[in-house]
């Protein structure tokens, strides 16, 4: 018998460790820098001054990091929440039946935010808003939360898409063949077999809009900073490694809600 044909495996490929290596060395090792000068007891963010918590502490008695935090997690949540609800909503407009004429122009509508630069997408809002904002006198976060929510929803809705198209509809044709209404059928049937991908999408869409920094720049108003403004605010004027404590507690919360996103998402047999 001829020999089988050896499978083809990228590991094999001569230099392929040395590049993996210095890939993961250029990716982590800023991390890792930022999350060791963190603990920092000295004033300077790049020289040793030995190990402290101290950043940490002036960070949590902040006045004004408290309320970027406050104000990062209340738009956070309500873009997620909203983005998913309009993701979901989409999701089953697009898949729950057979193709249709400008099918490509929805799917090209939809995840828009990720095909144009977010500049763009910033400068629209923010001539957009600002007329809004003429018109009605009103300046609150409204704006933010509805420009976050409008980023969000291709964060949100390729989950839940994905989902969607990975499920069996054989259970709720069942249900309407038991004269269950259609609500019944998303109610009961759809939406629980659903749950997973809308967490996960939901939870994307929170961390996509809890880092944000270009569109929360161009459509804030005065005295709005989010938690990655006011970081970047600190970048222009005096530097400490209370910016490196804060971007580590944010590096954290990122790190539990992705590994949660990938738990909920993970394929099952």
């Amino acid at each position: 018998m001829a020999d089988k044909k050896r499978a083809f495996d990228v590991t094999t490929l001569p230099g392929f460790t040395a590049i993996a290596i210095t890939a993961f060395v250029l990716l982590y090792a800023p991390i890792i820098t930022l999350v060791f000068y963190s603990f920092n007891g000295g004033n300077s963010v790049n020289q040793w001054g030995g190990f402290s918590l101290q950043w940490y502490v002036v960070a949590w008695n902040n006045e004004a990091v408290q309320d970027a935090t406050a104000r990062s997690l209340i738009i956070a949540v309500w873009a997620a929440v909203i983005s998913t609800a309009l993701a979901t909503m989409a999701a089953l407009g697009t898949t729950r039946r057979g193709k249709f004429k400008g099918q490509t122009v929805i799917y090209i509508i939809i995840n828009q935010p990720l095909m144009v630069p977010e500049i763009v997408t910033a400068v629209a809002l923010l001539i957009f808003f600002s007329s809004v904002k003429i018109a009605t006198g009103y300046s609150g976060l409204g704006y933010l939360i509805l420009a976050h929510s409008a980023f969000c929803i291709p964060f949100a809705y390729l989950p839940i898409k994905a989902r969607l198209e990975g499920m069996d509809t054989a259970m709720e044709t069942a249900a309407a063949d038991l004269y269950a209404t259609p609500w019944q059928t998303f109610r009961y049937v759809t939406l629980p077999l659903l749950l997973p991908g809308v967490i996960a999408g939901a939870m994307l869409a929170f961390i996509i809009s809890l880092d944000n920094v270009i569109i929360t720049e161009f459509v804030k108003s005065a005295g709005q900073d989010t938690l990655p403004t006011y970081m970047l605010g600190q970048l222009r004027r005096a530097l400490t490694p209370e910016v490196n404590a804060i971007s580590t507690a944010l590096l954290a919360l990122t790190v539990l809600i992705l590994t949660v996103f990938f738990i909920v998402t993970k394929k099952r047999d």
